[in-house]
């Protein structure tokens, strides 16, 4: 049963990976066209929240208590998760190209190793080890096989801090549930990011652009409307609520790893919509991803059966709540101990 929810998490973590990867592709166009970064994120998140709403108002059926429960996941997913972190990345891409933002954000899994390590003060296993060594190996060779061109430093500034609000939102999105359905914290988050980020637009204390001139996008001029509606429904929307799904159910450690997948996508995209290069190495480092991915799972499945039998509270999401979940259910069908209901999503 386990195995099967770690598949389906998996799966669905890779369906976010896909989606999220369209992000820098339709996003760079627009920010090309005249769009400031803080104009797209803020109408990224909100077309995102809109969609998902009515799907998480009928999730939550009525018990908005679990929404007021989880408040500050909520305040924390949409200014850190949301805001914050595409704000960064976005403004990154101005100045360096998609390939090499990506790497630098995804290189958050390490940074996730590497908070587990001191805050337990337990060195991460071997399989860790070697898991994250190959999968970063693999990231290098995906985005910039041939180590050319010049960085921007401010570009790489920007890479880096959006980096540590990817952890941040691993970190958030892992977070047991108590009752809230990943579309509600989904949508709650991209409204509030959204929000926040109209608000700032407004003050004038970052600059708040948009233009609705027709935009470069499969070689030929096309509607601005065109990727919007792809970022916001698809980068932005689905990818979301698959993230937060798959975060929920493998833990912030493994679905990381997993998320190093969307620089794969977002490569091939960059090469399909942008024309960036793509050769034999790009594939070559998705293989090694997908390897280095194998090993962290190995590591998770040691976890999964130390949480059935002690069902610790992990600080970082490394051992996520379906574990926690199994092991109160296999002690609930003890003979000595009535049933009792567990919340679930």
């Amino acid at each position: 049963m386990k195995r099967s929810r770690t598949s389906l998490g998996l799966l669905i973590a890779v369906i976010s990976a896909a989606t999220f990867g369209l992000s820098g592709a339709f996003v760079k166009p627009l920010l090309e066209s005249g769009w400031s970064p803080a104009a797209a994120v803020t109408v990224r998140a909100l077309t995102g929240g809109i969609v998902l709403a009515p799907v998480a108002i009928l999730l939550l059926r009525g018990r908005w208590s679990a929404l007021w429960r989880g408040r500050w996941r909520v305040l924390g997913m949409g200014l850190v998760g949301v805001a914050a972190t595409q704000l960064l990345y976005f403004a990154a891409i101005q100045r360096i190209p998609v390939s090499t933002a990506i790497l630098i954000e995804y290189i958050a899994p390490l940074l996730l190793v590497v908070l587990a390590w001191a805050r337990t003060r337990r060195a991460p296993k071997l399989v860790v080890i070697i898991g994250s060594v190959v999968a970063v190996s693999g990231l290098v060779m995906v985005v910039s096989p041939d180590g050319s061109g010049s960085i921007d430093p401010l570009g790489l500034a920007l890479a880096i801090a959006a980096m540590v609000g990817c952890a941040a939102f691993y970190l958030i999105a892992a977070r047991p549930s108590d009752g809230l359905p990943p579309v509600a914290l989904a949508s709650s988050g991209l409204l509030i990011g959204g929000v926040a980020l109209g608000a700032v637009g407004a003050t004038g204390l970052v600059p708040f652009q948009v233009s609705f001139s027709p935009v470069q996008l499969f070689g030929q001029q096309t509607a601005s409307w065109i990727p919007i509606l792809v970022i916001g429904v698809f980068a932005t929307a689905i990818a979301y609520a698959a993230s937060i799904t798959a975060t929920e159910i493998l833990g912030s450690r493994l679905a990381s790893f997993t998320g190093l997948l969307e620089v794969v996508a977002a490569t091939f995209y960059a090469w399909l919509l942008l024309g960036e290069s793509l050769g034999l190495l790009q594939f070559i480092g998705g293989a090694l991803i997908l390897v280095g991915i194998g090993f962290v799972r190995s590591e998770r499945t040691e976890a999964e059966q130390v949480a059935v039998a002690e069902a610790p509270a992990d600080p970082l999401g490394q051992v996520p709540q379906a574990a926690a979940s199994s092991a109160a259910s296999a002690r609930s069908a003890l003979p000595s101990k009535s049933p009792r209901s567990i919340e679930r999503r």
